[in-house]
């Protein structure tokens, strides 16, 4: 058995962890990133198909902002990691939508589109609307003192029209929430910001671009990056983590420990816990239904990038009962972002491409034998465009190659319980565990989305690991 001293260990490379890793190393720690799988990017990850490429759960990025601006997530984001505009890339979209029965709501990275949809068709609820984005304004992401505080007492505040208020949860639940039926105020306050007032984008060669330069700046700074690496144990000695164990036996020591694990997988980890509550894991997962075209969405008359459809007045946001919810989704167009030109001629991606989201019970997928879980993707694959094609062109006479991930996949690419998209309903703002030296970022840690969680990475390594130990 050897051993090995670091600066300061981090359990997982996904974006949350990349990005913390890049950090620390710019300030001379030595820094060891180590992951379970075989590929870096957690949920943001990448595969191969059949000659095509597919990201594993990238649609868009929300808190886009134009290259130039000194302001938000993404600009923070940049001038942290010390990367250019270029280095990620990002496309805007062409716009998105609401869509309820008979009614839809159109927004793209302006707030003045959303708010003239609005207008048009709730004008009783326009005045409220702008005092809600006031509000929403005056939210300080770093004041945890109302974080857990209800999202839909909030809204009641100042919409009072019910299918307004389900029309404006349904992105952002979508989009970023671990919390059953109701969303944390302060989940909601960086939600609403991020996709109606900042805005969505994609890189244009998909997450790969993204995690290449992450992965290629650590590496360049002296991090070291070991993949198909699980950690067995945290072991922990008065009140303090000392190192990990390695699933093939070997031992690391470090001064801190920064895990984006998750919560519970964190704790379970811990040698000195005994018994973990795994109840209190986030309960949301999904299924995505992949369909390759030989025509381009627009072909079709369809321009929308994101269309989050719910099929009734009440929009549901829970767990389901069967293997998957369609009453609501996300359909996901990748052709539909404005890209730029490349040797002069317009980038576009080779193949259309509709990707299309549902709710679905991650026990029940899990609990499936190989032959039913197979079946059962193609049943659920039918069913699922099926009933988006109610809120978009029915494309199914293009479709040239399909592909479906679920929970399983999920879980396979994260290791969360539950294949929890969103991590625990419980976030832990400060990062902060039982251990002085051991921290959570990424999902748990409170902040989503890919933006969100290099943002997290970056935050918990300048907190706590850039800081002389207490």
């Amino acid at each position: 058995m050897s051993s090995q001293m670091y600066d300061t260990i981090i359990i997982g490379a996904g974006m949350s962890g990349l990005a913390a890793g890049i950090r620390l190393a710019y300030y001379d720690q030595s820094v060891c990133i180590l992951e379970r799988h075989y590929t870096i990017g957690g949920l943001n990850s990448f595969y191969r198909l059949r000659g095509r490429d597919y990201d594993v759960g990238l649609h868009a990025i929300t808190n886009f902002t134009p290259k130039g601006a000194k302001k938000g997530p993404l600009a923070r984001l940049l001038r942290q990691l010390r990367f250019k505009w270029e280095d990620f890339a990002l496309s805007p979209q062409l716009g998105s939508s609401v869509a309820f029965p008979g009614i839809e709501l159109k927004f793209d990275n302006d707030l003045g589109l959303f708010e003239n949809e609005i207008a048009t068709h709730f004008p009783q609820q326009v005045d409220g609307f702008r005092r809600l984005v006031q509000q929403i304004l005056d939210y300080d992401d770093l004041d945890e003192t109302n974080f857990e505080g209800s999202a839909r007492e909030f809204v009641s505040q100042h919409i009072s029209d019910p299918l307004l208020v389900e029309m404006i949860f349904c992105p952002l639940m979508w989009y970023g929430n671990a919390r059953e039926h109701d969303m944390d105020f302060g989940q909601f306050c960086i939600m609403f910001r991020s996709i109606f007032m900042e805005g969505l984008a994609r890189p244009f060669a998909g997450v790969r671009l993204i995690l290449k330069n992450l992965v290629r700046r650590f590496r360049e700074l002296g991090g070291e990056l070991r993949l198909r690496t699980g950690v067995e144990k945290i072991h922990v000695e008065d009140g303090k983590a000392v190192g990990v164990e390695l699933e093939n036996g070997t031992m690391l020591h470090a001064k801190r420990i920064l895990s984006s694990a998750g919560w519970i997988e964190t704790m379970r980890m811990c040698d000195d816990i005994d018994r973990i509550d795994a109840s209190t894991a986030g309960k949301m997962s999904f299924t995505e239904a992949i369909s390759v075209l030989n025509v381009k969405p627009q072909d079709m008359g369809h321009d929308r990038t994101i269309v989050f459809y719910n099929d009734s007045d009440k929009f549901h946001w829970q767990k389901c009962d069967g293997l998957c919810d369609v009453r609501t989704g996300v359909i996901c167009s990748p052709n539909n972002f404005v890209y730029g030109e490349f040797d002069g001629d317009k980038a576009e991606l080779p193949d259309g491409i509709v990707r299309i989201t549902t709710i679905a019970n991650s026990d029940k997928w899990m609990d499936l034998s190989e032959a039913q879980y197979q079946l059962e993707k193609l049943k659920w694959y039918d069913r699922t465009v099926e009933s988006a094609v109610r809120f978009m062109p029915d494309f199914r006479s293009h479709v040239i190659d399909t592909d479906m991930f679920t929970p399983k996949t999920i879980r396979r690419f994260t290791f969360h319980d539950n294949g929890a998209v969103y991590g625990a309903p419980e976030k832990k703002l400060d990062g902060k565990t039982h251990l002085k030296n051991l921290f959570v970022c990424g999902t748990d840690q409170g902040f989503v989305g890919i933006v969100g969680t290099i943002i997290s990475g970056i935050s918990m390594a300048n907190q706590h690991c850039l800081r002389d130990e207490p």
